[in-house]
């Protein structure tokens, strides 16, 4: 399942908790071949503990593809980052970015930050265990940790195991005081305090993540710094990245129409149906597939109001289609390339 591809990582899509699943990145890989997708964040605790295949198992499709970790040890990190390879993924990455109290007591995400030798010990055992790419994604700081110097000082203890991709959320993290939900929004962008990490650190991969919402705005930023990373508006409005390979990557090829993404995606729903799967497991994720368009509202509604039913089935997407006038396409694409 190892993907051949290298990876390019103009164009990220984020990791977000219950968000960013496998039949999401599948949904998303209709309208982009060439960005590079994250899962959701998986503990070391649970890889190690749990389902692995829950929290592993991906299509084929889904390359390029980033498995995140949470966790602070740097043997389980070193153990995951073995399994993550096994498994086939194409980079692996350490979260030093989620403010939730949940992972602050378990010394995941954005609390990291305060502790950069520790994070550099778990990145250096990381690397030792496997030839992927180990990354590393986090804030611009966290609480009263308000100066560049120390910003400078975290990435600069990491990047001398020999770390090069950096993926920065240009919002402070809040631990005390503010929501996961809050902490994503309330903390004001500080892109140029990225922009003047990859100035001083030319030789670092420095991605920058945080309000980025359409792909002019993702070029503008490419001036500055080497990638961009979206997350919301992906989820929100995902017929966006149906030109980012044509405007980010500048591959020539045609643009894919919505009619031809839901062909797709039916088709993946009518297998995993076959499976198992409940239908509204599968298109909670396609909602804003429409977003903007006459129609929109209903389409949502349609599937929002009969997709959780036990017996949904593939009809619930006709219907869906129906009240926005547009039929599916003649049912002639091989399910196995979407």
């Amino acid at each position: 399942m190892t993907s051949t591809k290298t990876l390019d990582r103009r164009f990220t899509l984020a990791p977000m908790m219950e968000w960013s699943t496998s039949d999401c990145r599948t949904f998303w890989r209709l309208l982009t071949k060439e960005a590079v997708l994250y899962t959701e964040m998986v503990t070391t605790g649970a890889l190690l503990h749990g389902d692995k295949s829950r929290f592993l198992d991906y299509n084929a499709c889904e390359h390029p593809l980033a498995l995140q970790l949470g966790g602070s040890d740097p043997i389980a990190l070193a153990e995951c980052a073995r399994i993550a390879e096994d498994w086939g993924y194409d980079e692996v990455n350490l979260n030093c970015g989620c403010p939730s109290d949940r992972v602050q007591n378990g010394m995941i995400g954005a609390c990291l930050m305060a502790e950069p030798e520790l994070v550099a010990d778990c990145i250096a055992a990381m690397q030792n265990a496997v030839k992927i790419p180990v990354t590393v994604k986090h804030r611009i700081g966290i609480d009263d940790m308000d100066d560049y110097e120390g910003l400078v000082k975290f990435v600069s203890t990491i990047a001398e195991t020999g770390c090069h991709t950096f993926i920065v959320h240009a919002r402070k993290a809040w631990l005390k005081g503010l929501s996961p939900k809050e902490n994503r929004e309330v903390p004001p962008l500080q892109y140029d305090k990225v922009y003047q990490l990859k100035q001083d650190f030319p030789h670092l991969n420095i991605i920058i993540n945080g309000g980025v919402t359409t792909l002019e705005q993702s070029k503008n930023l490419l001036d500055h710094v080497d990638g961009v990373m979206i997350g919301r508006e992906a989820y929100s409005n995902p017929y966006l990245l149906a030109q980012v390979d044509q405007q980010i990557y500048g591959i020539d090829k045609p643009v894919v129409s919505r009619a031809e993404v839901m062909q797709k995606f039916m088709l993946y729903c009518t297998e995993e149906l076959a499976k198992g799967a409940r239908l509204n497991h599968l298109t909670r994720h396609i909602l804003g597939l429409y977003q903007g368009l006459p129609g929109a509202r209903q389409f949502r509604r349609i599937i929002s109001e009969q997709a959780h039913k036990p017996d949904a089935g593939i009809e619930v997407l006709e219907r869906a289609l129906a009240a926005l006038n547009e039929l599916p396409l003649a049912n002639t694409v091989d399910a196995g390339n979407a």
